[in-house]
């Protein structure tokens, strides 16, 4: 890539807990990306319209409310309606492990744990856009 990776990170539903994708922003701003943060109790329709807008490379979500298998899989949707098939869809949170599987089957390409360091995000985002 010839330019910096842009990374839109968002907070989607009613969840209200943003110090997690906060540290995100900054980890990956620090490792040389460009962070627009959206901010809280964004709609998938609100995610994917700035996606557009900005044109990225990464749409990174947290979500912690108990709402992904909802609005992960639309946020997804909206993406291939705007024919943004080649951004990447990653999220992390709060996820149980039976949910994961199913969110990588509409569209959600990797998910982050609690635990899950910066430089193993910053690292997958770099691997999968050189991949593709």
């Amino acid at each position: 890539m010839n330019r910096k990776i842009r990374v839109l990170a968002s907070k989607p539903g009613l969840d209200g807990h943003d110090r997690g994708i906060k540290v995100i922003c900054r980890g990956l701003r620090d490792a040389g990306m460009e962070v627009i943060y959206t901010g809280l109790r964004q709609t998938p329709q609100q995610i994917a319209s700035a996606a557009l807008e900005e044109d990225v490379d990464v749409v990174a979500m947290s979500i912690l409310s108990g709402a992904h298998d909802v609005l992960l899989p639309r946020v997804a949707d909206l993406l291939k309606e705007r024919r943004m098939e080649h951004v990447l869809l990653i999220a992390g949170g709060i996820i149980p492990e039976e949910d994961i599987d199913p969110l990588k089957q509409k569209g959600i390409r990797e998910i982050f744990g609690p635990g899950t360091t910066i430089k193993e995000i910053k690292d997958y985002i770099i691997t999968a856009l050189a991949e593709s």
